[in-house]
């Protein structure tokens, strides 16, 4: 096979990166580490071909305090105002299979339309942040480094010696107080 499974001890995980190379440059086809025989024995990773977890969907924690609704938490009864056993267990079993069976037909319908426009929604963020947010916040701060310079000798220049001259008028005063009876 042409793409071989990269070993995660001898290079760190880039997870930004779509393709991972342990050697060479792509760009320079006289590459005598990357010529056509050795492309096919270098290893290669494709993070848009991971595995995903199919019991674990929620690695991160992102849904603990969010969506876990069980009977329990909507429907109590307190002591002494009990309905029958037969019914009780029956609404349970009503709302946990509702609950169950309308999320799966939910997400069977809109799941990927939604995915979808979400897809698209964070590609659009990615791409903005990427050539626009971070090209601009750089430049901002390159720019605001000379204002800043030339601030801070204004400020060393004119205020640093009032201040200081202030600073040891006003050492010497001295305040007292004291309780009158």
């Amino acid at each position: 096979s042409v793409f071989k499974a990269m070993d995660t001890e001898t290079q760190p995980e880039f997870l930004h990166s779509p393709f991972i190379r342990k050697q060479g440059n792509i760009y320079k086809p006289n590459n005598k580490d990357m010529d056509n025989d050795s492309l096919n024995e270098k290893t290669m990773e494709d993070v848009h071909t991971k595995e995903i977890d199919l019991v674990n969907r929620d690695p991160k924690r992102i849904n603990d305090d969010v969506v876990k609704v069980d009977f329990e938490d909507v429907i109590a009864e307190p002591a002494g105002t009990y309905s029958f056993d037969g019914v009780w267990k029956a609404s349970f079993t009503t709302f946990t299979v509702t609950k169950y069976w309308c999320y799966r037909l939910l997400t069977a319908l809109v799941g990927i339309p939604l995915a979808l426009i979400w897809g698209i929604f964070f590609a659009i963020l990615s791409f903005i942040h990427i050539w626009a947010v971070v090209p601009c916040v750089k430049s901002y701060l390159i720019e605001i480094h000379c204002v800043s310079r030339v601030y801070s000798i204004c400020v060393h220049t004119f205020c640093d010696p009032l201040f200081e001259a202030m600073g040891k008028c006003f050492s010497s005063i001295r305040i007292r107080t004291t309780k009158e009876v």
